[in-house]
């Protein structure tokens, strides 16, 4: 069975590029059949907190990427902080010891501090060299036994590292670049190198699905496999993602955190959808997919070794997309929080003014883009109209006749039946002919009055759910405003 993981560090919220990785590793858990394990790499105890935690479970909620083991789930390979297996670490160092993959290093850090900035005085690059300061083994043996503070690093063996990457293709590292690295420090704190990959063998992790970005560190935890006897797991590093300026993608693009898209409006369905396609392809041109479309596609083969271009307008239009092929009840469901936050919500519009409220949005929804625009559009039917846009109140009513045009045509539309889109079309188009005004002036005026603005949907549908008596007296408000 397929066993994947996403094993992101809670000194920061789940940023794009995190909630990219993961959603690679869960597609291909879910297409597979496979189980998906959210572990927190908490081992950053200065700049890790409960807050960021909670802010990664969110946003994964939010984005509907379920975990099958993890935190608040659990599971039988926990537990799923790495902080809390840190004496499972100690141990494999300890056994990569005593089978000669590594051994201790007691020499103080001031004494490496020393000689890395004597080498830069001469304007060399130092590097570490096995044994260059080693106790002879019987003190080393003394200085183990008693408790003597060390470190333990991992002995790297001679000859070349090479791995098959199932996005990149073959990879092969000489060893002799590669320095034999610490793996527990001084302190007794595990280094991520062991503590990962120990986490991975105890998780029986197969496919380790990550940033471009850790291909570096993937030789050393080859090693670090093979040394502990464990399976190699297969490994995918996916590109990186860029911002428009071609530069990796960081909060000076915009958002840092995915929640923050849900505040913006954007849907987790469309989010999900975009991410997907930074550095995957389904293998044709398509780029509408739900996430069961997703999950049924979804191959390791289809990832490119291209890095991708995070482009806020295409999020745009693949979440206009999504909205506008929402169903309009559960479109509702979407907006109302925005609407309480704005505070116009009316409880009736998941009551007796349902059907209202559905066809209100319906107005909108092939013009919106992010959630909140129902808000800020929709406002003249959730709300009475007692301001009007400056710029347009000089454009559009500035004809002397305006006023006496708004007062007759409430008048008229009082008297008409019913009030539908059919029927008051007619009453404005003939006051304008009466008096010789154009037809197209008179709607762009009354549009005005009845909604505050001059952009609008279409001016007789939204007179019809505005409502007669809203509509008369919006009309003789605006025709008093201009007394």
């Amino acid at each position: 069975m397929i066993r994947v993981r996403f094993a992101p560090s809670p000194t920061g919220y789940l940023h794009v590029g995190g909630a990219r990785t993961a959603l690679f590793n869960w597609l291909l858990a879910r297409r597979e059949g496979g189980v998906f394990v959210l572990r927190i790499e908490d081992t950053d105890a200065e700049r890790s907190s409960d807050e960021m935690v909670d802010g990664i479970l969110q946003g994964m909620r939010w984005l509907g990427m379920n975990w099958d083991e993890g935190p608040d789930v659990g599971g039988a390979h926990g537990p799923y902080f790495q902080s809390q297996r840190f004496d499972r670490h100690r141990a494999a160092a300890e056994q990569l010891v005593a089978t000669g993959h590594a051994y201790y290093d007691f020499t103080p850090p001031e004494q490496y501090d020393e000689a890395r900035k004597a080498a830069e005085a001469r304007g060399e690059v130092w590097r570490y060299v096995r044994g260059e300061w080693a106790l002879p083994d019987a003190e080393a043996r003394e200085h183990a036994s008693n408790g003597t503070p060390r470190a333990i690093r991992f002995k790297v063996p001679e000859g070349r590292t090479a791995f098959t990457d199932l996005v990149k293709g073959p990879v092969e590292f000489d060893n002799s670049v590669i320095d034999d690295f610490v793996i527990v420090r001084r302190d007794g704190l595990p280094i991520y190198h062991l503590s990962v990959v120990c986490d991975d063998v105890d998780m029986a992790i197969t496919h380790v699905i990550r940033g471009d970005d850790h291909v570096s560190n993937t030789p050393k935890h080859v090693l670090l496999f093979t040394a502990m006897g464990a399976p190699v797991p297969a490994f995918a590093h996916v590109p990186m993602i860029l911002g428009p300026d071609k530069k990796r993608l960081s909060k000076r693009h915009g958002a840092t955190s995915v929640l923050e898209y849900k505040a913006q409006g954007y849907l987790p369905e469309a989010m999900l959808n975009f991410l997907a396609l930074l550095g995957w392809s389904p293998g044709d041109d398509s780029e509408l997919h739900s996430i069961d479309d997703l999950i049924a596609r979804f191959a390791l083969d289809g990832i490119g070794s291209a890095s991708a271009v995070f482009n806020t307008e295409k999020l745009d239009w693949v979440n206009s997309q999504h909205i506008m092929r929402m169903d309009t009840r559960e479109l509702a469901r979407r907006v109302e929080p925005f609407l309480r936050d704005a505070g116009l919500w009316d409880d009736a519009y998941t009551g007796a003014r349902q059907e209202w409220f559905c066809a209100v949005l319906d107005l909108f929804k092939t013009r919106a883009k992010r959630l909140p625009e129902f808000v800020e559009r929709g406002r003249p039917f959730f709300a009475d109209v007692t301001e009007y846009d400056a710029a347009a109140q000089k454009k559009l009513w500035a004809a002397p006749e305006t006023r006496d045009l708004l007062t007759a045509l409430a008048d008229r539309l009082a008297a008409v039946a019913p009030f539908d889109p059919p029927t008051i079309e007619p009453v404005v188009r003939a006051l304008a002919d009466e008096r010789g005004a154009k037809a197209t002036a008179l709607m762009q005026a009354v549009r005005l009055a009845v909604s505050g603005s001059s952009a609008s949907p279409g001016l007789f549908e939204m007179m019809t759910l505005v409502g007669r008596d809203a509509v008369l007296a919006r009309l003789r408000r605006a025709a008093a405003h201009l007394s």
